[in-house]
């Protein structure tokens, strides 16, 4: 089965250290109406909170209170509760629902409530934790029709972040490299600007392709830019300077190869149809759409 990608222009790219940024471009497209997770915790249309006062770590209950969808997005965090959790895959929670969400911790050394509910980071994992996971919940799909993730290798993925940067941690909390971080986050973030009127961005390190997101309108893009490029900073920190970079040609390869794909639906959580598909190469791609509308798609490979 074929998921419906708009056709992509891709840009110019931006470079800074090991980091390249290529922005993506699309026909505007957009006809679903949804805010953020984090602008519907803000404006408290939305909570998200443990299943139960005992918990559950692999599932949280969020309550949409508005009366519109809101859309989460695969990789960012929520911190609080009884431990810091990533989400496993992007969801449209509908209005006026609760929803159970499929989640990993990424704080193996808590287990107490800090807060009722949960709150944005404002953080994305880095790219090798999301490959991990988009890998993990596809083969718990597979086998067992959940979007469970092998957690063992999500806080294996935590600690060698910890070890890679030198970062302390008495809960071994994922958080806690952002915040110690933050500088550097900010130059990133600072020189990698978003791009006016980019739907999607594809990212290089040195000359290795990391993966592709892609967005259904450029407003949604613009404002998770900065979250993305968070957890890629300490991707390209670990990585070594090179003369060689990717090129436009590259980008354009991974995105037919991925609109190529042999898509599987799978039963969707929420609103809309979500599928996943596995390329040649190891790559790990997921959609959502929307009345065949693509909401969020990406790709994500190895290293």
């Amino acid at each position: 089965m074929a998921v419906a990608f708009p056709q992509v222009r891709v840009g110019e790219p931006l470079h800074f250290k090991t980091l390249s940024v290529f922005p993506l471009f699309t026909e505007a497209n957009g006809s679903v109406d949804y805010v953020l997770a984090d602008e519907a915790i803000r404006d408290q249309l939305l909570t998200v909170q443990e299943v139960s006062e005992g918990g559950s770590v692999p599932e949280l209950l969020v309550e949409n209170k508005g009366d519109i969808r809101v859309l989460f997005i695969e990789g960012e965090e929520l911190v609080g509760a009884k431990q810091n959790r990533i989400l496993n895959t992007s969801i449209l929670v509908a209005a006026k629902s609760k929803t159970k969400i499929p989640v990993s911790c990424v704080e193996q050394g808590r287990w107490g409530y800090k807060s009722k509910f949960f709150g944005s980071s404002g953080s994305c994992s880095p790219s090798k934790l999301r490959y991990a996971l988009k890998g993990s919940v596809t083969a718990s799909l597979k086998s067992r029709g959940t979007r469970h993730s092998d957690q063992g290798e999500v806080w294996a993925k935590v600690g060698e972040l910890h070890a890679a940067h030198f970062v302390e941690s008495p809960t071994h909390a994922m958080a806690d490299a952002f915040d110690a971080y933050k500088e550097q986050v900010a130059d990133f973030r600072e020189k990698l600007k978003y791009v006016d009127g980019a739907s999607g961005v594809a990212v290089v390190i040195g000359k290795h392709v990391v993966g592709c997101d892609l967005f259904d309108k450029p407003s949604t893009c613009r404002k998770v830019w900065d979250r993305l490029l968070s957890g890629l900073v300490f991707d390209a920190l670990e990585a070594k300077e090179s003369s060689e970079h990717a090129g436009t040609s590259d980008i354009d390869q991974l995105l037919k190869t991925t609109s190529d794909a042999a898509w599987q639906p799978t039963e969707p959580i929420g609103e809309g149809e979500e599928y996943r598909a596995e390329l040649g190469h190891g790559e790990q791609a997921s959609a959502l759409t929307f009345h065949d509308s693509l909401v969020h798609g990406s790709v994500l490979m190895g290293a």
